[in-house]
């Protein structure tokens, strides 16, 4: 079972509008308490996802020492409920960028330098941790007024994102692309905005709803499929190419970043992989694949 085909259990508007009413009534305290009742629902009453779950821990066990079983199966689905509070304050645009640091001041200090060069910069990103915060960060650190953020969505994603914003009436300072349609039109208009000095970003570890070509890897000790076109594309926007990945250590959020040279598409996805692994030993129940990832 592919990610398209899980239904997502408190993503759709309508639980995205309450969350943001009740948030506006109680304040950010509520946004935790929702989480931790989404959380308990999704566990008693989805055991597929608590399923999913189970077979992730059972392949970083000996990597983690985490047990599969159900405590930890809660905390896993809890860490992703979590993360989900937090983009409800980046939405409302009062997440503290104090709470989000950089693992290593040397790796910062390369990426706001490329980034304020006017270059343009493509981070090819995952869905282990919460990447979203950056763009709190990124919105009052950005020294290159010319830099917008890009982002590449799937479809249903990007619909319920878009009439999530015009509901509460936020304007979200970002152009979506929907990952189905990367083409030859798509590519021009990406480099149009590279060339301004833009930010993109694409993860690299779910492949598209539409199919597309994908490069097997071994991702602990198991085969898994990734998506090639996100790594084909970094290589033809010729700008700085990063991972990226932002993950949640005690109370603040900490950026990890890899600069990549110019690699070919097969050394990148294996780099690629290793970052993504060094990630989430460092915070695996933060690996927010709620399906069938080792399918």
């Amino acid at each position: 079972m592919k990610w398209f085909e899980v239904n997502e259990q408190s993503a759709g508007k309508k639980r995205l509008l309450l969350t943001w009413y009740l948030y506006n009534i109680f304040g950010e305290r509520i946004l935790y308490v929702i989480a931790f009742g989404v959380s308990f629902f999704i566990f008693i009453f989805v055991p597929k996802i608590r399923g999913f779950s189970k077979k992730y821990l059972e392949k970083v066990q000996k990597y983690t020492n985490l047990k599969p079983n159900l405590v930890n199966q809660f905390k896993h689905i809890f860490a992703c409920a979590n993360a989900f509070a937090d983009k409800i304050l980046v939405f409302s645009g009062n997440y503290n960028i104090k709470n989000i640091v950089f693992d290593s001041e040397t790796d910062k200090n390369q990426l706001y330098g490329d980034i304020n060069k006017n270059r343009g910069t493509f981070f090819i990103c995952n869905h282990v941790g919460n990447v979203e915060v950056l763009h709190s960060l990124f919105e009052d650190t950005i020294s290159n007024p010319n830099c917008e953020i890009n982002i590449f969505l799937s479809h249903k994603q990007s619909q319920i994102f878009n009439n999530f914003l015009k509901s509460i009436k936020k304007e979200f300072p970002a152009k979506l692309f929907p990952i189905e349609d990367i083409g030859l039109t798509t590519g021009i208009d990406l480099k149009d905005n590279l060339n301004k000095g833009d930010v993109v970003f694409i993860a690299g570890d779910r492949l598209s709803e539409s199919g597309g070509k994908s490069i097997e890897v071994d991702f602990f000790d198991s085969k898994i499929h990734l998506p090639k076109g996100a790594f084909k594309l970094a290589k033809l926007m010729e700008v700085p190419t990063y991972f990226i990945s932002v993950i949640k250590l005690k109370k603040e959020y900490v950026v990890f970043v890899e600069k990549q040279e110019n690699l070919s598409e097969k050394i990148l996805v294996n780099k690629y992989v290793k970052f993504m692994e060094k990630i989430i030993l460092k915070a695996p129940l933060q690996f927010f694949h709620f399906y069938d990832f080792f399918e």
